[in-house]
């Protein structure tokens, strides 16, 4: 399988760390230089998903969509049917080599199958699909955070391309957020254990860059939209939670946080 890495020209450390990756795992790799914000600027300015009204996309979001655009479109005239896409702080289990060498564990109706885990609650099909060597994927109902692993249909890739032609959304609302029509109408499969975890969730050694600058441009009336909302509200919000997770265990779903395997060990932040 062709496995894509996104990679700034002014980041050769961590192309050193994911060069080190799948040189462990024995897999090659083709990098992708990424879209640079710091070089476009005017990047922040185009066109925008409704959805960030209240807080417009920093240039570095939408450089990062545009880095994983150029990825879709060599994807999309790959004869290949499916291809992955890495970010390049992620740091793979032991046993990831298997199912990136071949793409024959994939689902035959998968359009998406998310590789990584953010550690944070999602929602899956309870019905188990053996990937081998350990691994299992389900179908992936609700969103779930990070794109720095995943593997594409290559007509999935043309999709989303059609889709950002003319509007910015971030990478991971356009490919794991059920409330856009893109990814709704696409068959997202979710990988357990993760085949990858980003760096930061397992070391200090490589903090993510755009979480970096999204922290730097919070400002204090940001923050204080986090206070606690009224008790009422917090009771209205936990029974519509009881509501939803009824009736997702009545279709044969349930919550789950994804855990990760480096060496056999599982590692859940749960």
């Amino acid at each position: 399988m062709k496995c894509l890495v996104i990679n700034l020209d002014r980041s050769p450390d961590r192309l050193a760390h994911i060069s080190a990756e799948f040189a462990r795992i024995g897999v090659a790799f083709q990098r992708v230089a990424a879209v640079d914000a710091r070089s476009h600027p005017e990047l922040g300015q185009q066109p925008q998903h409704p959805i960030y009204a209240s807080r417009r996309l920093l240039a570095s979001e939408v450089a990062c969509l545009h880095s994983h655009r150029v990825c879709w479109t060599m994807l999309a005239q790959d004869e290949a049917r499916y291809g992955a896409v890495f970010e390049d702080d992620v740091v793979f289990s032991a046993k990831a080599s298997p199912l990136l060498a071949d793409d024959g564990w994939i689902p035959p109706d998968a359009d998406i199958v998310k590789l990584e885990t953010y550690f944070k609650k999602t929602l899956i099909h309870r019905r188990r699909i053996a990937a081998g060597h350990g691994f299992s994927a389900f179908r992936l109902y609700k969103n779930h955070p990070g794109t720095g692993g995943y593997i594409i249909s290559r007509q999935a890739a043309r999709d989303l391309l059609e889709a950002t032609e003319t509007i910015n959304i971030t990478a991971d609302d356009l490919l794991f957020t059920p409330a856009f029509g893109v990814s709704s109408s696409k068959t997202i499969y979710q990988l357990v254990p993760a085949l990858c975890v980003q760096d930061q969730f397992v070391s200090d050694r490589l903090p993510s860059l755009l979480g970096q600058e999204r922290d730097a441009a919070r400002t204090g009336n940001e923050l204080a939209a986090k206070r606690r909302s009224p008790t009422a509200e917090r009771i209205m919000r936990e029974g519509g939670r009881t509501a939803r997770w009824v009736l997702g265990f009545c279709r044969g779903r349930r919550h789950i946080v994804v855990p990760f395997e480096t060496t056999g060990k599982p590692t859940n932040l749960a």
